[in-house]
């Protein structure tokens, strides 16, 4: 953001910065994913996929294997694409990117929440950081989300992605990227299994 000819200060330091970190992330629409939307008009971007599967996280709290904060999960999806204004979207199936992704977005993380006021900062990068781990049950929910919503739109959109990615996608590879799901959200990965032997018979999938 041009602040010399766009911004007009508020006069209070640390008001402007979250004034100038709010204009910053208007950046995520325009951070296209692989995904494409279920209309099939366009590709999603990074802004439409946090919000639908924010929203997702209101529903689908009953096959969870374990307790979990709503609240606390949703703050981890709406932020947990965040560091991709810098680092760029990394396909999943995209080994070469994926070798250099964490270094890519820690540096990213580094840069965009270093914009805001310290705590701020801080409590939002906690929030990627736990996300990105996966590891509290929260994280395992959110990341559960994030991968049912993508290959939830490849089975409404005859496995585009998986088609047309230029990368090889094999169903084992995608039942390797749904692991977390099978352990945290079983009942929902057993839908996925049924969907999963109809994209292998449609040929969207190779065994």
């Amino acid at each position: 953001m041009d602040t010399a000819t766009k911004f007009i200060s508020s006069g209070n330091d640390r008001l402007d910065a979250q004034l100038k970190f709010s204009a910053e992330i208007d950046k995520m629409t325009s951070i296209l994913r692989r995904t494409l939307l279920i209309d099939g008009s366009r590709r999603e971007n990074d802004a439409e996929h946090s919000w639908h599967i924010a929203v997702m996280a209101l529903l689908f709290e009953e096959y969870a294997a374990e307790k979990v904060n709503i609240l606390h999960a949703v703050e981890m999806l709406t932020v947990h694409d965040l560091v991709e204004i810098y680092a760029g979207d990394t396909f999943a199936y995209d080994t070469t990117g994926n070798a250099t992704k964490a270094e890519r977005e820690n540096q990213a993380a580094d840069r965009l929440f270093s914009m805001l006021p310290t705590e701020q900062g801080s409590h939002i990068r906690g929030l990627w950081e736990e996300f990105d781990s996966g590891k509290t049950p929260d994280a395992k929910y959110a990341n559960c989300l994030d991968r049912i919503q993508p290959f939830f739109h490849n089975m409404l959109t005859a496995g585009h992605t998986w088609r047309n990615s230029g990368y090889t996608t094999t169903a084992a590879m995608v039942k390797k990227r749904m692991a977390t799901v099978a352990e945290f959200m079983p009942e929902v990965y057993s839908w996925m299994e049924k969907n999963l032997d109809f994209a292998v018979k449609n040929n969207w999938l190779s065994e």
